[in-house]
């Protein structure tokens, strides 16, 4: 029997990829975070595409596409991206990147790049892919849908203590107005925009732990 295809979206820090590693691992599943490829993309870009400022040249970006190879390799279980063949997996997780990726997210041009990569690894099954926009444009045929939120307070905190734990210091009022800024971005960009798939399960995870929210999704996996 094929294995399912799952879809995940939602906002930044709701703990979209770390909840779906964990699924993935329960369902003997391949876990993808789509949101590290375009957080590639942007720390190539930021090391190539600007001109010494810290502006993105986008047109340079563009026709630098065919220089970006991205791929993830396993590492003791947990998929470890890497950009032309260098681990790449904490600078992207960086507040320079963080500031930049909705910009280039939102970019027809990189969008296009990088859909038909995550399409053709969900062609076979068994793969769990997290995002925003998975459900609704990369894979609007998955098995499973969900979409997942939380205050804008609880999320500063998942964020801000994520980073913490990198050893990336920063302000904790800096964290919450980028999260605002990327939903604004992200939600009214004209290509792919995130959105709520219509036929998606939501769950508010503000009131609930990771283990909470991974088991609320897996009971509704296992009902069908």
């Amino acid at each position: 029997m094929k294995k399912p295809v799952i879809a995940i979206d939602g906002y930044s820090s709701t703990g979209k990829s770390s909840i779906s590693k964990v699924i993935a691992e329960k369902l003997d599943l391949i876990h993808l975070d789509t949101g590290a490829l375009y957080r590639g993309v942007t720390w190539f870009a930021l090391q190539n595409c600007t001109d010494g400022t810290d502006t993105i040249n986008l047109q340079e970006l563009f026709s630098s596409l065919d220089q970006i190879e991205l791929e993830f390799r396993n590492h003791d279980g947990e998929l470890i991206l890497y950009l032309n063949h260098i681990d790449i997996s904490k600078q992207i997780r960086t507040p320079e990147v963080s500031d930049n990726v909705s910009l280039v997210a939102k970019q027809k041009e990189v969008r296009d790049f990088l859909l038909h990569s995550q399409r053709s690894l969900a062609e076979k099954g068994g793969i769990i892919m997290d995002g925003r926009d998975i459900g609704t444009v990369v894979l609007p045929n998955a098995d499973y849908k969900f979409f997942l939120t939380a205050s804008i307070d609880e999320r500063t905190n998942r964020r801000y203590f994520e980073l913490a734990g990198l050893g990336i210091q920063t302000d904790r009022e800096q964290v919450k107005q980028n999260l605002i800024d990327r939903d604004k971005i992200d939600s009214e960009r004209e290509i792919a925009p995130l959105k709520q798939a219509e036929d998606a399960i939501v769950i508010d995870n503000t009131e609930l732990t990771k283990e909470e929210t991974i088991d609320l999704i897996l009971s509704h996996i296992n009902k069908i």
